[in-house]
């Protein structure tokens, strides 16, 4: 006799997860308290109200209802469109995860040559003027470790550096064999940039000088 398969599952596959977000949010029969405390759209108490009948409130205004507070006793429930409302989370969480993705890494190295570092920088405040937020990271090599205080000069005048462009969200951590610091770009009308000059339009050429006509023959 074949062994039965957990709900929803194939041979040689683990059962489905539910990656539902919303599942666990109890809403209009799914409500089990027999009283509840009721929000109205608009944000007002309604007070404490049988289930059914707060359940019939919310069909009158075709929306759902709610469970938004299901700890307390009794629950808190709110009058509302589910549906917009899965929206919107969904808009902030996906607007999370793009500002998230928007970190770009600046590499440095303890005895890193000049132009080099003007270079870092050229590149930090690019990723700062499009509004990423900006990773330092300073990597020591070798007996490097033995003279930290090197690789946090080199990173401290960075951040001096890039003042201009964006503000450091702490002081810069040693972490391992690594030096990290995290800029966030100022506001637009704020930053200055200095090693990275926006583009100008060039200007017109001059216009070449008239060449006075020849003298008249006699």
């Amino acid at each position: 006799m074949a062994n039965a398969l957990p709900s929803g599952g194939r041979p040689g596959y683990p059962p489905r997860r539910n990656t539902d977000p919303f599942a666990n949010i109890r809403r209009n029969h799914r409500i089990k308290a027999d009283q509840i405390r009721v929000i109205s759209p608009e944000g007002k108490q309604l007070g404490v109200l049988p289930t059914g009948k707060a359940l019939q409130l919310a069909q009158q205004f075709d929306l759902d209802l709610v469970e938004v507070a299901p700890n307390v006793t009794p629950p808190v429930c709110r009058i509302m469109d589910f549906g917009k409302y899965m929206y919107e989370e969904s808009k902030k969480h996906s607007h999370v995860k793009t500002t998230a993705s928007k970190i770009k890494e600046i590499e440095f190295s303890v005895r890193i040559e000049h132009n080099d570092f003007i270079t870092k920088l050229r590149h930090a405040e690019e990723f700062l003027e499009h509004g990423n937020k900006v990773k330092l990271r300073l990597k020591f090599r070798g007996r490097e470790m033995a003279r930290t205080e090197m690789g946090f000069d080199v990173v401290n005048r960075a951040i001096a550096e890039l003042a201009g462009m964006g503000h450091s969200d702490g002081v810069p951590k040693l972490t391992g064999r690594n030096i990290y610091a995290m800029l966030t770009p100022l506001p637009v009308n704020k930053r200055k940039a200095r090693f990275h000059l926006k583009e100008t339009a060039a200007a017109p050429a001059a216009a070449p000088s008239a060449t006075p006509a020849p003298p008249a023959s006699a």
